[in-house]
């Protein structure tokens, strides 16, 4: 099939794109099944065109149990039945091209479902085969094996579950993520093999780009030692191994004109900036600016150290407010502590939704703002909160594995409302979806905010639209009072961003392109509002 010779047209599209992240359960409905699925984003891409996005990024679709959202598959080239099918993925990847729309999918490499036909070979092939080989087995510690292979602690924050399960056989298997998750054996030729043929399998269907999950995590030291006697290197985080790989794979994406978007957590800046080389991956997520509170000092210093560690490579920086992950923008800003932490996540936290919705939409333009790219979580354009999620309904494995204390990440994927007045809120008309709606979800309806000139996807839509006057040339902050961000790009346009607890002057302009909120009586920019402007 490979991809269309007029999607060739601007090679560097990634560097500058609006890129709406769509978490397939949770878009729409289009059999009324309770469960979004491939049919209802298809019929959604009108919105999504309209709205102006540069492309999508699917979290995955592929056949699995779904034990932790998808990302754990058993077929990465069959789609989920709950999802639809390969040849409706197709139609899906070839439609929204022709709107002018990407598609970015979500590929998992650190780890497979425990259904994936080598995993269950591995079982029934018992200890020292073959087939174990591509993944971690060994025997266990103590008299009787009966002692986890080492002590690396899980994945999943707050979580004190072991990372490693016994099998009846005596072996033992490791899951840096849930005990359906087994790690793969990245040191196996057969296992790069494999995933770079998926590679070229989805780009012979038009795909534009990949997300590497858990790009950090795939290399382990061949020894697996503990990591109290062991933290550096490290012995299954960044380690040096891992860029081979994404040469490799850099190489396979080229001959399709396609780029890779990495999720790589990592604190230092320089080891971050190594996956950004330019024979490697072509972005990364920015995590600093995610996790950041809403602190005009601490936002600064997040934005230009993602720029002077982006500056060496001539990478784009990436900027993301939420995703599936992370407690949801309106939510986290309306708290008193504003910042990201998954260890810090608990149940009942107090949130003042109207500030934390001021605080989003003046968010909402400093991102788009900055250079580079800009990723969108699906239902951020509509301003939902954090939804609270009955004990009885959770479903995330974040939940069960912290014991009841981490609330999961169930809040911020609940089914998106569609139409006000319609069952589910016109996310299907049939059965109740699978994660229940909260009674005010109406309220946010795309249908009601496209009548309102005052709403959250009206900002979004215009915001979009205005956004190339910012061009690509390179941010250059203004002197401005404290608690105020104010930065020019090349061609004159001007954000200007009020943290402060008072009212501020705007800089010298010819005409306010777009407010995330009204000027006060006196001209000024209020608190916790944001302006574009003509300089």
């Amino acid at each position: 099939m490979g991809q269309p010779s007029h999607a060739r047209k601007d090679p560097d599209w990634w560097r500058s794109a609006v890129i709406y992240q769509v978490y397939v359960r949770s878009f729409a409905d289009g059999d009324g099944d309770g469960t979004g699925d491939l049919a209802g984003v298809r019929s959604r891409l009108p919105y999504l065109a309209e709205l102006g996005v540069d492309a999508l990024w699917f979290t995955p679709w592929y056949l699995s149990p779904l034990k932790d959202g998808g990302y754990d598959v058993a077929d990465y080239r069959t789609i989920d039945p709950a999802f639809g099918t390969l040849a409706e993925a197709e139609k899906l990847i070839a439609e929204a091209r022709e709107l002018g729309i990407r598609t970015i999918v979500d590929i998992v490499p650190n780890h497979v479902s425990d259904r994936h036909p080598w995993f269950r070979a591995a079982l029934a092939a018992g200890p020292g085969s073959p087939e174990r080989e591509l993944f971690h087995f060994r025997p266990g510690r103590g008299p009787h094996g009966e002692l986890a292979p080492n002590d690396w602690p899980s994945q999943f924050a707050g979580s004190t579950e072991p990372v490693w399960t016994r099998l009846p056989d005596g072996d033992w298997y490791l899951h840096l993520f849930t005990p359906e998750q087994p790690d793969l054996n990245w040191a196996h030729p057969a296992v790069r093999q494999e995933h770079e043929d998926i590679l070229r399998f989805w780009f012979e269907r038009g795909v534009a780009g990949i997300r590497i999950d858990s790009a950090a995590l795939l290399v382990k030291d061949a020894d697996l030692p503990d990591l109290a006697a062991h933290p550096e290197p490290h012995p299954f985080l960044d380690r040096d191994e891992l860029h081979t790989i994404y040469r490799s794979w850099r190489r396979v994406a080229d001959a399709y004109d396609a780029v890779f978007v990495g999720e790589v957590w990592l604190p230092d800046p320089e080891r971050f900036a190594r996956y950004l080389r330019p024979d490697e991956l072509h972005t990364a997520f920015n995590f600093s600016f995610l996790t950041c509170p809403w602190d005009a000092g601490r936002l600064r210093a997040s934005i230009d150290t993602t720029l002077a560690a982006h500056a060496p490579v001539g990478a784009p920086a990436t900027w993301v407010l939420c995703n599936h992950d992370v407690t949801r923008t309106v939510t986290r800003y309306g708290r008193a502590d504003t910042a990201f932490d998954f260890a810090t996540k608990a149940f009942g936290t107090p949130t003042d939704t109207a500030l934390g919705t001021r605080r989003a939409r003046a968010a909402a333009l400093l991102s788009l703002a900055l250079p580079g790219s800009v990723y969108v979580y699906q239902g951020e354009e509509l301003g939902l909160p954090e939804a609270e999620i009955p004990v009885d309904r959770i479903q995330d494995p974040m939940y069960f594995r912290s014991h009841g204390v981490d609330p999961g990440r169930d809040g911020c994927r609940v089914p998106l409302p569609w139409v006000d007045g319609m069952p589910y809120a016109g996310f299907g008309s049939h059965q109740e979806p699978w994660l229940p709606q909260p009674v005010d979800w109406p309220s946010y309806a795309v249908d009601r905010q496209l009548q309102d000139p005052d709403s959250m996807l009206t900002l979004y839509r215009q915001a979009i639209a205005l956004r190339p006057r910012f061009g690509d040339g390179p941010l250059t902050w203004l002197t401005a009072p404290d608690g105020v961000l104010a930065f020019s790009r090349a061609d004159g346009v001007l954000c200007v961003v009020n943290l402060a607890a008072t009212p501020a002057d705007l800089p010298a302009h010819s005409r306010l392109l777009l407010g995330s909120g009204p000027l006060d009586d006196a001209g000024r920019l209020p608190q916790d509002t944001a302006a574009w402007l003509r300089a």
